[in-house]
């Protein structure tokens, strides 16, 4: 584990109090923890808006599952998406949410740019209801 340094902060009563809840709410130990929770959270914000930043990704789509040609769309993109490509597919779930919706979460590993273009491609394929990604940069370099 890398040294700690100590710093100070300055906040006023008012912002502190509110943060102290919050922190409380969410079963944080300490201040420092939380904001070195919230000081990591940026910096990998930050570095998704780089393309080229090595990243892991969750897609979350809703369908209705009698679109056939849907269902067999994702699956070839999975397959084609392997390990050894840049893009990669890690793994998938499938979820059956009623009669006629299904939940698919595919979980990608990549680069920034090329995570968000294959996103754009799934959220916008005939008969997905609603879609999205949720990313998180995985090196601290760019």
């Amino acid at each position: 584990m890398a040294e700690l340094e100590r710093i100070g902060v300055s906040l006023d009563e008012e912002l502190l109090l509110m943060f102290d809840r919050l922190i409380a709410e969410q079963g944080y130990a300490s201040r420092s923890e939380a904001l070195r929770d919230l000081v990591r959270r940026r910096l990998s914000e930050e570095r998704l808006q780089h393309p080229k930043a090595k990243a892991v990704a969750a897609v979350f789509l809703v369908y209705d599952h009698h679109s056939t040609r849907l269902t067999k769309s994702l699956i070839d993109l999975q397959h084609t998406h392997t390990e050894g490509t840049s893009l990669h597919v890690i793994s998938s779930l499938h979820v059956h949410l009623d009669e006629h919706d299904c939940l698919e979460v595919i979980v990608l590993r990549g680069c920034v740019g090329e995570i968000e273009k294959m996103a754009e491609s799934l959220i916008s394929m005939k008969g997905v209801k609603l879609g999205r990604l949720n990313a998180i940069a995985t090196e601290a370099e760019i």
